[in-house]
C-alpha cells in the first residue's frame, strides 16, 4: 500500500515541477483537439486519436507516460513501432492516398479541363511561404540547411493535404518537429469551414461570389477515365521524380475505382483501409507531441506560417481566377480558385455553401470539385517539387 501513495505522490509532485506544467499545457491542447473532434466535428477521424496519443505521450513517468509507449531505443513501445513502421518508412501517407485515390471521381475534372489550372494556382502559398519561413528562421536560431528544409514542410501545409505535409517532412528528417507540423496540417485542414471564407470576402465582391457557370454532364467515357490515372503517373514520373511515391498510390487507387472489376477491393480500400491507416496515423502523430519538443518557440512560429500558407493558397487561387476573368466574356467565379487546396471535398462544399448564401440558386459544386481534385493532384506535385528544389539548394550550400 505504501508503494502506491508513494507512485501516486510521485505523480502529483510532478506536476509542480517545470516537465509537469509542461504535460498540463500539452493535456489542455490535447483536450482542445478532442474538443474539436467530437463537439464540433472537425476531421474527427484525425483530430480524436491525435489528441489521445498526445494525452498518452504526456502522461508522468510514474503513471507510464512516454518511457512506456514510446520505449528505448533497444525496446521500443507500440507507439513508436508504429511510427517505424509508418512514418519513418513513409508507408502511412503512401497507403492513404491509394484510400483516397479510390474515393475520387475525377469526372468533373474532365469535363472541365481546364479547372486544373486552379489546383496549381492554389499552390501559390506553398512557395510564397517557404521564401517568409527562410527569412523567419535566422530570427528563431534555425539557419542554413536547416531552415530550407523545415521551411520546405512548413509551406506545405498550405495546401491543407496532411499525408504530403509528413511525406515531406519525414523526407528531411524533421522528426524534431513532426508534432508541430502534423498538427498544423491536420488543425487547418479541419478548420477549411472558419478560415477560407473570410479570405474569400476579402477579395471577392458579392457581385463576383453570385456569378452562375454553366456545367455539362455529358458522359465521360471509361477509356479516358482508366487512361488517366497511367498517364498522370507517367508524366509525374518524368516531370517529378520525387512525387511519384504519392501520386502512384493516389492513381493506383483510382485505378482500382475506375477499373470496374475490384469494386471489392475498391470498397475496402474506401472504408477499411482508409479508416483502419487514419486511426494508426492519427495516434501515431499524437505520440510525436511530446511536452518538451512541442513547447517551444518553433512550434508557434510553424503554427503561425502554417496558417500563412493555408491564407496564401486560398488567396492566390481566387487572385488567379479574378485575374483570367480580365480575358474572359463568360467570367468564372473567382471563389472556384479557392476549392484549388487539397482539402478533398471539404473546400468545394464550404464554396458552395457560401455561393448559395449569397444566390440561393446558385450551384457551382461540380465545378468546385473540379478544381478541388486538381488541388489534390496539385499538392503532390508541389510536394515532389520542393523536395527536389530544397534537394538541390541544400547541396549547393
Amino acid at each position: 500500500m505504501s508503494e502506491i501513495f508513494n507512485e501516486l505522490l510521485s505523480g502529483v509532485t510532478y506536476f509542480g515541477s517545470m516537465d509537469g506544467l509542461r504535460a498540463l499545457v500539452m493535456f489542455i491542447i490535447a483536450g482542445v483537439l478532442i474538443y474539436l473532434a467530437i463537439a464540433k466535428d472537425y476531421e474527427p477521424a484525425l483530430l480524436l486519436p491525435i489528441g489521445f496519443g498526445a494525452i498518452l505521450v504526456n502522461l508522468p513517468p510514474v503513471f507510464a507516460g512516454a518511457s512506456a509507449v514510446l520505449g528505448s531505443a533497444e525496446e521500443p513501445g507500440f507507439l513508436q513501432i508504429l511510427y517505424n513502421a509508418g512514418i519513418a518508412t513513409e508507408l502511412f501517407p503512401i497507403l492513404i492516398f491509394i484510400a483516397v485515390g479510390a474515393m475520387i471521381d475525377f469526372s468533373p475534372l474532365f469535363r472541365q479541363p481546364v479547372m486544373i489550372f486552379f489546383g496549381a494556382a492554389a499552390q501559390f502559398g506553398i512557395f510564397a511561404t517557404f521564401l517568409l519561413t527562410l527569412i523567419i528562421l535566422p530570427l528563431i536560431g534555425i539557419e542554413g540547411a536547416n531552415a530550407m528544409r523545415l521551411a520546405a514542410a512548413v509551406g506545405i501545409i498550405g495546401a491543407a493535404d496532411g499525408p504530403t505535409t509528413i511525406y515531406v517532412a519525414n523526407h528531411f528528417n524533421l522528426k524534431e518537429y513532426m508534432g508541430p507540423i502534423s498538427v498544423a496540417a491536420y488543425s487547418y485542414m479541419s478548420l477549411v469551414p472558419i478560415i477560407q471564407p473570410p479570405v474569400i470576402r476579402a477579395l471577392t465582391s458579392k457581385k463576383e461570389r453570385q456569378i452562375r457557370m454553366d456545367y455539362s454532364d455529358k458522359p465521360v467515357s471509361r477509356i479516358v477515365r482508366l487512361l488517366f490515372p497511367v498517364t498522370i503517373t507517367i508524366i509525374a514520373g518524368i516531370l517529378v521524380p520525387m512525387s511519384v511515391p504519392l501520386v502512384g498510390s493516389l492513381m493506383f487507387g483510382n485505378l482500382i475505382r475506375e477499373c470496374g472489376v475490384l469494386e471489392r477491393l475498391s470498397k475496402s480500400a474506401q472504408n477499411e483501409l482508409a479508416n483502419l491507416v487514419t486511426i494508426l496515423l492519427g495516434l501515431t502523430i499524437g505520440s510525436t507531441m511530446v511536452a518538451d519538443k512541442f513547447i517551444r518557440l518553433e512550434t508557434a512560429a510553424i503554427m503561425l506560417l502554417g496558417l500563412l500558407a493555408f491564407v496564401f493558397d486560398t488567396a492566390g487561387g481566387v487572385l488567379f481566377a479574378k485575374l483570367i476573368n480580365v480575358f474572359l466574356k463568360k467570367k468564372i467565379n473567382p471563389m472556384i480558385g479557392a476549392a484549388g487546396i487539397s482539402a478533398f471535398p471539404m473546400s468545394a462544399r464550404v464554396i458552395q455553401k457560401m455561393a448559395k448564401k449569397d444566390d440561393p440558386e446558385n450551384f457551382i459544386l461540380m465545378q468546385a470539385i473540379s478544381a478541388n481534385v486538381s488541388g489534390q493532384l496539385g499538392s503532390i506535385i508541389a510536394g515532389g517539387f520542393i523536395i527536389t528544389l530544397v534537394t538541390w539548394l541544400v547541396g549547393r550550400a
